[in-house]
């Protein structure tokens, strides 16, 4: 740490989650599957064996703390480096310097970019060189899936260390350890009741710097002798943002749950995640787009009234709008978990599908072949059609599919809900064709 940074910490003005901050490895608490005794990461910080790696986890979970770790415990020379603040050209930069180290002194260059999913994909490009000849060491934080945001082939390059939320256990040990610190609050008399220490550690969501920030601001409202109690704590400790980034995975894993939840028929369950992201200020409209899809994919026609209904529910929300929209939403929901459940016509159509990828355009049989002109009756198009309406119950036995796969059954509906009924309509007019047939 250079003089800069060490009054920079001294400085009663730095948020008190930065002052806290750890500078080597035993002070670092909670990511125990991480820096356990005997655990990977630990032995590569401590052998100074790291190659390049992606620390992947919520905000407050110790990302960059790490990242300044590993510069204190190791002979490399570190670079701190923010894809928000800094610019490609600077990367750049840091890279031909790396260059010179590597070539000059024979120094390892550690590379730290806070925030790497900021970087585009072609952005990222400008290092892997550098990444692939060894010339820099690349130590990438995120809070995004690197899956999603990582350029592949720095991916692959990389090896990458997920960071769980801090534990309340975890969050209590840092907020007495910054009550009584010198770089921290330095107040190792006052008095925090038990009821507002859990509350802290609770609320925060795993997430160290919420923890700290609410202590500090509840120290700083207290007069005379006063204590942070319950109450102290809950006036500081302002509510909290849903973890929830419309463009990132926590987005796709809540609606993954949405609507697992209404596939296995728990209403609670589903109008919970829906207030997961009504909360997090989520487009009602995608929402209704994805119950769309579930009332056909997972109802389908075990009960026909639910696309129906949903689309009902569409425009109620185009027109109503949000708050009152919810409710909308939320009948919509209800009826959708509570239907009976059957994904025939989807499974149907995808076989479908996947029978045309195989097998090509097959020739439409002549019977069912529109003939307008005079040719095409000579040749035979539409010879042998039987029209439906002309025969008893509307029905008549012929093959309406490719001769090459006419015994192919694509829907097979299930004995549910409406279901029930059209499965005991076709088998009673196959049953039918099958006695005129042996007639």
């Amino acid at each position: 740490m250079n003089l800069f940074e060490q009054a920079a910490q001294n400085n009663i003005n730095t948020p008190l989650a930065e002052r806290m901050r750890p500078q080597m490895l035993e002070q670092v608490v909670g990511q125990q599957h991480l820096l356990g005794q005997g655990k990977l990461l630990r032995q590569l910080i401590e052998n100074d064996q790291l190659t390049s790696i992606i620390f992947w986890g919520p905000p407050g979970t110790g990302k960059t703390t790490l990242g300044r770790v590993i510069a204190n415990c190791t002979k490399s020379r570190f670079v701190f480096f923010s894809a928000v603040l800094g610019s490609i050209k600077e990367v750049r930069e840091i890279v031909a310097e790396a260059k010179q180290q590597r070539t000059y002194h024979a120094r390892k260059t550690l590379l730290f970019i806070d925030e790497i999913h900021r970087f585009n994909k072609a952005q990222q490009d400008a290092f892997l060189p550098s990444v692939e000849k060894g010339e820099i060491t690349l130590i990438g934080a995120t809070t995004e899936n690197p899956s999603f945001e990582v350029n592949s082939a720095l991916l692959s390059r990389s090896r990458v260390f997920v960071l769980e939320p801090l534990a309340p256990t975890d969050l209590k040990i840092l907020l007495n350890r910054a009550l009584s610190d010198q770089q921290g609050l330095n107040k190792p008399d006052l008095l925090v009741e038990d009821a507002a220490l859990d509350f802290f550690a609770d609320q925060a969501r795993g997430d160290a710097r919420i923890a700290l920030g609410a202590l500090e601001v509840a120290t700083a409202a207290l007069q005379g002798d006063d204590n942070i109690s319950l109450e102290t704590a809950q006036e500081a400790m302002q509510k909290k943002a849903l973890l929830y980034d419309k463009s990132g995975e926590e987005h796709y894993n809540v609606i993954s749950a949405f609507i697992k939840s209404m596939r296995g028929s728990d209403p609670d369950a589903a109008l919970y995640w829906l207030a997961r992201m009504l909360e997090a200020g989520e487009d009602p409209l995608f929402i209704v787009r994805r119950m769309v899809i579930f009332a056909s994919e997972d109802i389908g026609n075990a009960d026909p009234r639910a696309l129906q209904l949903t689309l009902t529910v569409q425009q109620a929300v185009h027109f109503v709008g949000l708050p009152e929209a919810r409710i909308n939403l939320a009948q919509g929901v209800t009826y959708l978990a509570t239907a009976p459940k059957s994904n025939a016509s989807y499974i149907g159509v995808d076989e479908a599908l996947a029978e045309v990828r195989k097998s090509g355009g097959l020739p439409v049989p002549k019977h069912i072949r529109n003939a307008p002109t005079k040719l095409m009756k000579q040749l035979d198009y539409g010879k042998g059609y039987k029209y439906a309406h002309n025969h008893q119950r509307g029905f008549a036995q012929q093959t309406h599919l490719p001769e090459q796969i006419s015994e192919k059954k694509f829907y097979r509906p299930t004995d549910r809900g409406y279901e029930k009924l059209i499965t005991e309509r076709m088998n009673y007019l196959r049953n039918r064709s099958i006695e005129e047939t042996s007639e």
